[in-house]
């Protein structure tokens, strides 16, 4: 989490509800849309890059369309004498290691892991609990997503703040 704070406006929050809903869409047919000048899309879009407010145009990849239909989440407890960083190196190696989050609670990391199948599952948390800093998992199987990923809804109330 953590780059600089951006306030957005209705502007911002139509721009980025654009660039979701088409992330090919080109500046110039953004201010179109838009009703404002491509240097003031374009402007915005640096902004907004720059601080970190958009991460990123790349494709959004469905894990179960490429073979990846288990989908889970594991609790890691650490050892002392490790720190999240050694381990998250060791989680970073692992393709089938989507996300890692440091958390509070029980339990230090919480990771989102796909794999292709019930066996491959136990051979991705095998390969996870392999590092002697992880003293032990706890996992659970997504059986179905409710809510997928999201953040426009996030984006317009922000808009309005």
């Amino acid at each position: 989490m953590g780059e600089q704070t951006v306030q957005l406006d209705a502007l911002d929050a139509r721009l980025i509800t654009m660039l979701a809903a088409e992330p090919r869409i080109g500046v110039l047919e953004l201010s179109r849309r838009l009703a404002v000048a491509r240097g003031t899309v374009q402007a915005r879009l640096d902004k907004l890059i720059a601080r970190g407010a958009i991460k990123g145009f790349g494709p959004e990849v469905a894990p179960d369309a490429i073979g990846f239909g288990v989908m889970s989440f594991v609790t890691l407890e650490i050892s002392q004498r490790y720190g999240h960083d050694a381990v998250a190196g060791h989680l970073a190696e692992i393709p089938e290691v989507l996300e890692a989050h440091t958390i509070t609670g029980s339990g230090d990391i919480l990771c989102r892991i796909v794999a292709r199948s019930n066996a491959d599952l136990q051979r991705v948390i095998d390969q996870i609990v392999g590092y002697e800093g992880i003293v032990r998992a706890h996992t659970i199987i997504a059986l179905a997503e409710l809510i997928p990923y999201r953040t426009v809804p996030l984006v317009r109330s922000a808009s309005h703040a």
